[in-house]
């Protein structure tokens, strides 16, 4: 129960549409999670950039064919918290699950660049619409466990994205006997992408059945008046210091995660010279990480302050991500990479539960929208950027300085935030 603007109390479990409390609900939403998301992980890392370059992309489009996606989240993200404040958080999460299921099929007939982009930018309405719905029911009943709460769903459902990462790289290794991959055999992967999206909508059907015909969350609301509270929940997010450079922080160390999806499979397959299989392993050390360090980083944060994880935890993503492009050996790159899951542990398991503190209750749904925006914004920046600096430096396989310029954003983002929030009124 929350105090509304208005005085009164409303059960923000119920405005999910769902019945009963998350802990009822909490083990079905974990279980589509897990599938929707090992089916983005199978599509993204590291078959997508190896796919792009497959069919003659450069630098450049390898970065934006990996980001073209996440910009998708960038202007759908807080339009899908509207809808959902309007025809109820369930509907909302099925029209996502919808995505998962259907648009992976479209990869099926991709035989161009521009046909991928495409079917990339399709594919990113599902987590566009899904993530920031499903995190403002969980912010939005956990209390004051928001950190710990947001943590253990996070690590249950990136399993998903530890194995499907892998799992890339194993089919892709297999079918291709250690030669180049052909078509065909990235249509097969997306043929299991898709296999996933599917079966994570069927079991939503079955442990969210009859929460679909609940009523929307604020009866009789207008459209208008919804869209009035979601520019003053946007509002509240742009004019306050603390929560713009909270959610840099985010969006930064999502830069250099998205700089990593694209390019360490490149840096590991064609530089280092590894199987895809090595090189998805390579991104699935840095996912199991996360996922061990994320509950207990949580439960700390919510015990003892954000603030301080929150700005150490950015150095330990800064400097093994500078350090990986001076190593080709693949034991120090497992390292390198579970240091940098550590990293991203530390720093996201505190930044969503603090802009969530600093925002009302009831503009949850706008505000987790918004924030989801902003970190898609910082991880379709760098593959973008990454791709950009590799090639307008031509620097062909050495990654060293572009790599270095993005991990020194990273301090620069450590620092405003050092300067701008720390100590003012939140833990």
């Amino acid at each position: 129960m929350t105090k509304s603007a208005s005085g009164t109390f409303t059960d923000i479990s119920n405005s999910t549409g769902l019945n009963g409390s998350l802990g009822s609900t909490f083990g079905g939403l974990c279980a589509v999670g897990f599938l929707a998301r090992a089916s983005y992980a199978l599509a993204r890392t590291p078959v997508l950039a190896l796919f792009a370059a497959s069919l003659g992309a450069g630098p450049e489009a390898i970065g934006f064919a990996v980001a073209i996606s996440t910009i998708t989240g960038i202007f759908f993200k807080m339009p899908a918290g509207v809808v959902s404040d309007v025809i109820g958080r369930v509907r909302t999460l099925f029209i996502g699950l919808v995505v998962f299921a259907f648009v992976p099929f479209a990869y099926l007939f991709v035989s161009s660049y521009a046909a991928l982009v495409i079917v990339r930018f399709l594919h990113g309405f599902a987590t566009a619409i899904y993530g920031p719905v499903v995190m403002a029911v969980i912010v939005g009943v956990a209390g004051d466990k928001r950190a710990e709460m947001l943590s253990w769903f996070s690590s249950i459902t990136i399993i998903g994205n530890l194995l499907g990462a892998p799992l890339g790289g194993l089919l892709l290794t297999w079918l291709s006997s250690g030669h180049t991959s052909e078509l065909w055999h990235f249509h097969v992967v997306y043929g299991v992408v898709a296999a996933l999206g599917f079966a994570s909508l069927l079991i939503a059907l079955v442990v969210m059945r009859g929460a679909w015909d609940s009523p929307p969350p604020v009866t009789g609301q207008t459209l208008h008046a919804v869209l009035a509270q979601f520019r003053t929940g946007v509002r509240e997010i742009l004019v306050d210091r603390r929560v713009l450079l909270t959610s840099n922080m985010e969006g930064t160390q999502n830069l250099s995660v998205g700089a990593l999806e694209a390019f360490l499979p490149i840096y590991a397959v064609m530089i280092c010279g590894f199987s895809a299989f090595a090189a998805g392993i390579l991104w699935g050390v840095q996912i199991a990480v996360t996922i061990l360090s994320k509950p207990i980083m949580g439960r700390f944060s919510d015990r003892y302050g954000r603030q301080s994880l929150l700005f150490w935890g950015m150095f330990v993503c800064a400097v093994p991500f500078v350090l990986i492009p001076w190593f080709k050996d693949l034991g120090m790159l497992l390292v390198l990479a579970a240091v940098f899951g550590l990293g991203e542990a530390v720093v996201t398991s505190s930044a969503a539960a603090l802009v969530a503190d600093f925002c009302r209750e009831d503009h949850l749904g706008c505000a987790m929208g918004t924030f989801g925006t902003i970190f898609d914004v910082g991880h379709a920046s760098g593959p973008i950027l990454a791709g950009a600096l590799i090639g307008l430096m031509g620097v062909g396989t050495d990654y060293r300085i572009p790599f270095a310029i993005v991990g020194s954003l990273l301090v620069i983002a450590a620092l405003a935030f050092r300067i701008g929030v720390a100590g003012e009124g939140s833990k």
